[in-house]
């Protein structure tokens, strides 16, 4: 028996990087355009980057608390692919479906919580 193969690969070297990079861009705008968390944190993310790196003593400093937001972003997106994949299999209420979204928004939370860790360690020392 052989692997399934997905129909949208086989793409290889500039082409590949070229349809990766479109994706990525259509998953970033769909995620601004449907997602009202996304923008929140995109807007938490504008606002902080700045005072990230006025405020970080050194590199490393700064590299921490600027890492923490996009950790933010990056989780909120897989949070948001979790819904909508589970979304579109069923929209009934299901113990499984619930437990699926909970636990995508308890990683959000603890994304948001890792930037007070470690925003309050670098700045208070």
């Amino acid at each position: 028996m052989t692997d399934p193969v997905s129909p949208f690969k086989g793409k290889t070297g500039l082409v590949r990087v070229m349809n990766a990079a479109g994706y990525s861009w259509a998953g970033l705008t769909a995620a601004f355009r449907h997602e009202d968390a996304f923008r929140q944190e995109v807007l938490l993310m504008v606002l902080l980057l700045p005072l990230a790196v006025y405020l970080g003593d050194n590199g490393i400093e700064r590299a921490l608390m600027i890492a923490s937001l996009l950790l933010v972003l990056i989780v909120e997106l897989l949070n948001s692919a979790v819904e909508a994949a589970v979304d579109r299999v069923s929209l009934e209420r299901h113990p499984l479906i619930k437990r699926a979204k909970d636990m995508g928004s308890a990683a959000v939370m603890i994304s948001l919580v890792n930037v007070l860790m470690v925003w309050s360690l670098v700045l208070l020392g």
